[in-house]
């Protein structure tokens, strides 16, 4: 494709800083609206947290987990399952960083072809409203120049934090740690009670490590609706996950000295918790606590632009920062951590600078979120908390089913199988749906569909008059009563 010359000026009609998936989507949908582009990203590969160490690599870890559960149930659906299969954690590793570097190209081929100038291994510092220095890393030999633009997308998204205490840093992993794991650990803390802890938790046990997870408050998934983290904990602590509320690692300590420590190489540690004293063996801990934002060090605070005190760009709903003609996109600012919505916020964005959509903007409301936990769930909306906070208790009326699908039917225990559960959470008069919550086989695909019918303000009557599926999970939600 012919280079596409800038119409502002400026070298550049727009310079995204951040080669993730929220500022590929502003990126290259600012060049089909025939704008020059350059897409900047301090790694040598694009594709960002989700691709090369989120939800694309975990959902790989997730399917192979899955895969080893049906496997074991198989020998109750008549096949011989007597040599118990073995999982290779290596080969799934090879075949995982594969595929990603796949997408690694793919990503690159993608924008490129779109015309888009894409600058790998440079990070992008922002000297003024409208220049950026692209700034080699310290072990490369070129040189550092300057590009200009008209506009300037921030979209640096962030990265998984370390606590403090002794031996955290010398001892434990991150997430992104997890997919250096070059051999499979044998026993495993997961330090954290939210989503990335309680996913990794699940595929580290599914795939038959021992697993504790260590949570300093009272429950899992705070935001999500308490249906679903009391279903989640009861079949987590079925399947033998030790779950240990109310506490805190006071330390962690390895026999093996830290300056010859390998993170990728599982070895013996022992965690002490900060309550009581006690400990607990393992060979791999895993944190996760939270993320951070990637904004130090890239001139944001030179050029005026604002952020709050967790260090996540403040933006208005065009995702305009402190700087009119700066904005933020992604985890950078802060909200709705999730792919997705990085991705639509990039593409509105450059719908309004540069497709004639003035209005063009993201709506936060009612975005779908899963949880790839063991089974999965799948949440749109407000929880049921949330709702009669906002609404009042009289206002709202909530209707929950709960079954167990067809594929485990035949297991013969009861407590092994899967209990699914769905929840309805509605308002007024009209019982308009206000939120939908699932929790089991199936909810990470059916969501999707139902958070359409939630976003176009559908009520109990327009799932009550839809034809249920059957038989399938999801004609429970428009079967109840």
């Amino acid at each position: 494709m012919a280079p596409t010359p800038s119409k502002s000026g400026h070298d550049y009609d727009l310079i995204v800083i951040g080669g993730g998936s929220g500022g590929s989507g502003a990126a290259r949908r600012a060049a089909q609206h025939g704008a020059k582009v350059a897409f900047i990203e301090r790694q040598h590969r694009l594709g960002g947290t989700c691709v090369n160490v989120g939800c694309v690599p975990k959902k790989l870890m997730w399917h192979t987990a899955d895969t080893m559960d049906k496997i074991k149930n198989g020998v109750h659906f008549g096949l011989d399952v007597s040599q118990v299969p073995k999982f290779d954690w290596a080969t799934i590793k090879q075949k995982r960083d594969a595929y990603v570097e796949k997408l690694n190209g793919i990503y690159y081929k993608n924008s490129t072809s779109e015309g888009v100038d894409v600058f790998l291994d440079k990070w992008g510092v922002l000297v003024d409203r409208n220049t950026v220095e692209l700034k080699p890393d310290e072990s490369s030999s070129d040189a550092s120049k300057t590009i200009t633009g008209a506009h300037i997308v921030i979209a640096v998204g962030g990265y998984p934090t370390l606590p403090g205490m002794p031996g955290a840093k010398e001892f434990g992993i991150t997430s992104d740690g997890f997919f250096d794991l070059k051999e499979q650990p044998k026993r495993v803390v997961v330090v954290g009670a939210g989503y990335i802890a309680i996913e990794l938790a699940g595929i580290f046990h599914t795939l038959g490590s021992e697993v504790d997870l260590v949570i300093r408050g009272d429950t899992i998934l705070k935001e999500f609706d308490p249906m679903l983290q009391e279903a989640l904990i009861k079949r987590m602590r079925h399947t033998g996950i030790r779950i240990h509320f109310g506490r805190n690692v006071d330390k962690v300590e390895s026999s093996v000295p830290a300056d010859k420590f390998d993170h990728a190489i599982p070895s013996p540690k022992t965690i002490t918790l900060k309550e009581d004293g006690s400990t607990i063996e393992c060979d791999t801990i895993l944190f996760a606590l939270g993320r951070q934002s990637y904004t130090k060090d890239i001139g944001l605070e030179k050029v005026g632009v604002k952020m709050n005190k967790k260090g996540d760009i403040e933006v208005d709903k065009y995702q305009t920062t402190s700087v009119d003609n700066i904005f933020a996109i992604g985890d950078v600012q802060g909200k709705a951590l999730l792919t997705p919505v990085a991705i639509a916020a990039g593409r509105r964005l450059s719908n309004r600078l540069f497709g004639g959509k003035s209005d063009d903007f993201l709506d936060y409301n009612n975005i779908p979120s899963v949880v790839f936990s063991e089974p999965p769930i799948g949440t749109v909306g407000l929880t049921e908390p949330q709702a009669r906070e906002k609404f009042g208790d009289k206002d709202i009326k909530v209707y929950t089913s709960t079954w167990v699908n067809l594929s485990q039917s035949f297991l013969p225990n009861q407590e092994d199988k899967i209990k699914c559960t769905g929840k309805l959470v509605c308002q007024g008069p009209s019982e308009k749906v206000v939120g939908i919550h699932i929790i089991g086989d199936g909810a990470d695909e059916m969501t999707q569909g139902f958070a359409v019918a939630v976003k176009m303000g559908a009520t109990k009557k327009d799932l009550d008059d839809t034809v249920a599926i059957h038989p399938t999970g999801s004609e429970e939600l428009v079967t109840m009563r």
